[in-house]
């Protein structure tokens, strides 16, 4: 369950060692926690928004993952997991791209790109 993988990674983030500890951030009782680490309850989007935004996850790929967690049926949870891995194929190319940038930035023709963006700028 991605909610359980979330919860972790906050408590890790703030150095908690108590999930009473992020049933305090969260404004929730110590029990919804256990209820939402057992399956019998689900974070809601404010409150898988706010773990996102703590731990720099992006919005999107937590809220996508929050949906399938939901999921009753086999088939909507396959359909949901795909959905996030194709969004989190995404979040790769852009690297990819920044890697090909950076390659580029260290090639001989760096001097000319660098005078070609001050021109730019100025």
């Amino acid at each position: 369950m991605y909610q359980n993988k979330l919860l972790d990674a906050y408590k890790e983030a703030q150095n908690y060692i108590q999930d009473k500890q992020i049933a305090h951030d969260l404004g929730l009782s110590r029990q919804k926690i256990s209820a939402i680490r057992s399956g019998a309850r689900y974070l809601t989007e404010t409150e898988a928004l706010f773990i996102a935004e703590k731990i720099g996850l992006s919005e999107e790929e937590v809220l996508v993952y929050l949906a399938a967690d939901r999921s009753k049926n086999y088939k909507a949870q396959q359909a949901w997991q795909n959905i996030a891995k194709k969004f989190s194929g995404l979040n790769m190319s852009g690297i990819s791209m920044a890697c090909g940038g950076l390659a580029l930035w260290m090639m001989p023709t760096q001097e000319a790109l660098a005078n070609c963006v001050l021109c730019i700028l100025c």
